[in-house]
């Protein structure tokens, strides 16, 4: 996870709660009573999944009130402070959502918007949140690839809603993921190879559609356990074993191995007839 900025009262931070309203704007947002350690890293799951979100935004003080705002709820965030740095972890990572900026320093959002879909091919749902409110100004971004666009001042509940849905709405689009003889529903948590039904547990679940979605590239053990474990993975070398029972459940008995490891690099899915 990557902090915005130092968060601010650390000298009632031998406190064990404390109180503070946030403004954007002239509209208030009240955050209340938050144990401090939930403003250090999200601790508070309200679904079986992580939301993970990358926030591209320069202005230091909306930056760190988003965190604050979000991370008690559950959310896991990113952020960067610039176009470039911005573009670059949206490429390298896996976001379940991108809460984008249009005035940035380095590149502005709109081509952070477009070379993601035009070059990445990037599907991730992308808002945009800035202070232009010109209809061409909305235009261009939903031109750019932008699933939603938030005019700056808003509320805070109000974003989190829009995030909200833009990843219950792309999580609908893929339910359905086929590699090969290899489908899964992640709707319905059913998966088969060649028409056979196999049995995984919950941590190859996440396993095996992390590898799904990311076919046919290499997926790092490093993303792997972020998928698992968010920000706090065990110590060891857990991984390998769920990696083991999953590659056991979809491999064992199939003249072809689809669960492949990559030497130093990770792990990916290969299908009959890849090179």
């Amino acid at each position: 996870m990557v902090l915005p900025l130092l968060l601010a009262h650390t000298t009632t931070a031998h406190l064990p709660y404390h109180r503070k309203v946030y403004r954007y704007g002239n509209r208030p947002t009240l955050v209340g009573w938050l144990p401090l350690i939930f403003r250090i890293r999200g601790a508070v799951n309200v679904s079986e999944r992580e939301i993970r979100v990358l926030v591209v935004e320069d202005e230091a003080e909306l930056a760190r009130c988003i965190f604050e705002f979000l991370e008690p709820q559950g959310y896991v965030l990113d952020h960067a402070a610039d176009g470039l740095t911005g573009l670059h972890l949206a490429a390298v990572n896996d976001y379940d959502v991108l809460l984008l900026d249009i005035n940035l320093p380095g590149i502005n959002g709109f081509e952070i918007c477009q070379r993601l879909r035009d070059d990445a091919k990037q599907t991730t749902p992308i808002l945009m949140m800035t202070a232009r409110d010109t209809l061409d100004d909305k235009l261009n971004g939903f031109d750019k690839g932008a699933d939603d666009y938030l005019v700056k001042p808003f509320d805070l509940p109000e974003l989190e809603v829009r995030l909200r849905k833009l990843v219950g709405r792309a999580a609908t689009k893929a339910k359905m993921l086929n590699v090969g003889s290899l489908s899964f529903n992640v709707g319905q948590l059913h998966a088969e190879r060649d028409g056979k039904k196999l049995v995984l547990s919950r941590i190859g679940e996440r396993i095996l559609e992390k590898l799904m979605r990311s076919y046919p590239d290499v997926v790092q053990k490093s993303e792997l356990e972020a998928v698992v474990w968010g920000d706090e993975p065990p110590e060891g070398d857990a991984l390998r074993s769920h990696i083991y029972s999953l590659r056991r459940a979809l491999d064992e008995g199939a003249n072809h191995k689809m669960l492949t490891t990559v030497h130093r690099l990770g792990y990916r899915l290969v299908a009959e007839g890849d090179a």
